[in-house]
């Protein structure tokens, strides 16, 4: 293994070369993550919550009764139910973004990004209504005439087929969005910091290369050879493992009782000062913590319809309703448990690492010489079973873009990509990311402002149709 780090070594100069690369990646990201995406995410959430008359937030207690399955019909189109849809949707979103993202996102912009944070959250909530309600609503075919949802199809079935360059515009942004970089980086970055460096085994570019190749031939071995078995394990044990780092963040969070209310004074004083971190920059902290939301939640970005345009049922409204849900589960509820472990035990002021160490050193410092490695094990599934779901997106958007005999052609794509992701720096890749989500959000966003007539109305009737049949009971 050292002989083959250091023969991997000579080649680091790629790294230098890609370093200005790196520097333009991230002044692109900050450029374009300004007034028009804040007022285009914020305001076209507040927007959707206005027009709908808060039915997003009125019928919270219906929509749970839609997700137990009471609503289900197995005679409905569609290939997922309610739950699975919701599930695979939070495969993509409940994981990394809630680990790593929220200790990038205090490092970023305080404490009080937390706050804006879930301000996009509850916006997004009737974002992802009105979205996921468009990707039944206005289902298309691929070339191959099966039936698929997502903003792609919605657009150019509900707009029209002169929408169609805006349609492959965000499928091909969208393919960039749900590569596998920033799982590959984080999950690398946790491999060595945790892992390696305590046991004082050398590490370099070198050494994350190699890391790199063997996720990629894990991730390869599922999703190129078709192997279902390690993939359905890996899935199954996701709630696990959800449990499993909620009930060790929770612990840390209860283990420091006379900290929890200075922690939440802390983030909403900052979400209005900025002086944790950026020095009174109020509006940076804004805009970090929108970014931080998008990237947990992806609300207003796209991928979510994908999953939910699948869904056995027909009444999109239903499974509007169902996905509202996400926002919440992801952003409100587990994001936040991160940000209290991080503030409640001052990670965030004492340490100057970044990402999924960061978190690492906090469950260290509430639970020494166990907790970092509870996070181990919950950041593998969670980093993995993304990797694996992801290409269902990625593959849906290719087969829109280049045909459905091309569409698997994303799959060896992807698994070169994980490669690129270890060996990259957090802050390019975040950059990078960011890019393609912004790029994702104003096809997606301005679509549906175009169409939200359609869901209105179609809310109108089904609620009227949900109170007659309630009266006939």
């Amino acid at each position: 293994m050292r002989v083959i780090i250091a023969f991997l070594n000579d080649f680091s100069f790629l790294s230098e070369m890609f370093e200005e690369l790196g520097q333009l990646i991230i002044s692109v990201s900050d450029g374009i993550w300004g007034t028009p995406i804040l007022i285009l995410l914020l305001g076209g959430g507040f927007y959707f919550l206005v027009y709908s008359r808060l039915v997003p937030l009125r019928y919270i207690g219906h929509a749970l009764k839609i997700l137990t399955g009471k609503y289900d019909d197995p005679n409905e189109a569609g290939q997922l139910r309610h739950y699975q849809a919701l599930s695979t949707a939070l495969a993509g979103t409940v994981g990394m973004g809630n680990v790593s993202g929220v200790a990038v996102a205090i490092t970023m912009g305080g404490p009080g990004a937390i706050f804006w944070m879930w301000v996009s959250a509850l916006l997004g909530v009737s974002t992802k209504f009105f979205t996921c309600s468009l990707a039944v609503m206005f289902r298309g075919k691929d070339s191959a005439g099966e039936i698929q949802g997502g903003p792609m199809y919605y657009i150019t079935e509900g707009l029209g087929r002169n929408w169609k360059p805006v349609a492959v515009f965000f499928a091909v942004m969208a393919m960039v969005g749900v590569s596998p970089l920033f799982q590959a980086n984080q999950l690398t970055q946790m491999i060595r910091d945790v892992l390696l460096v305590p046991n004082n085994i050398p590490v370099s570019f070198g050494s994350d290369l190699v890391t790199g190749i063997v996720i990629s031939i894990i991730v390869g071995i599922v999703v190129i050879g078709g192997i279902k078995r390690i993939g359905n394990v890996t899935g199954s044990l996701v709630p696990t493992m959800v449990v499993v780092y909620t009930v060790t963040v929770l612990y840390i969070i209860f283990s420091h009782p006379a900290h929890i209310i200075p922690a939440f004074q802390t983030i909403f004083e900052d979400a209005f000062t900025g002086d944790a971190v950026l020095g009174g920059a109020v509006g940076a902290v804004i805009i970090t913590g929108v970014r931080r939301a998008a990237f947990s939640n992806e609300a207003g970005l796209g991928t979510a319809p994908m999953a939910h345009g699948a869904a056995k049922t027909n009444e999109p409204i239903r499974e509007g309703l169902v996905a509202m849900l996400g926002p919440i589960i992801d952003t409100i509820i587990v994001c936040t448990m991160t940000a209290l472990a991080l503030i409640i035990t001052d990670t965030w002021l004492i340490s100057n690492a970044d990402g999924i160490t960061l978190t690492a050193q906090a469950f260290d410092s509430a639970i020494p010489g166990v907790g970092k490695y509870i996070l181990v094990v919950c950041v593998i599934f969670f980093s993995m079973s993304t990797m694996f779901a992801f290409p269902y997106y990625g593959v849906k958007c290719l087969g829109f873009v280049a045909g459905a005999k091309y569409q698997h052609l994303y799959n060896y794509v992807f698994v070169l990509v994980i490669i690129v992701g270890a060996v990259s720096n957090l802050r390019v890749i975040i950059g990078l990311i960011d890019i393609a989500f912004a790029l994702m959000a104003f096809p997606t966003v301005i679509s549906t402002i175009l169409l939200s007539p359609h869901v209105k109305r179609a809310s109108i009737d089904y609620f009227a149709r949900l109170k007659l049949e309630k009266n006939r009971k």
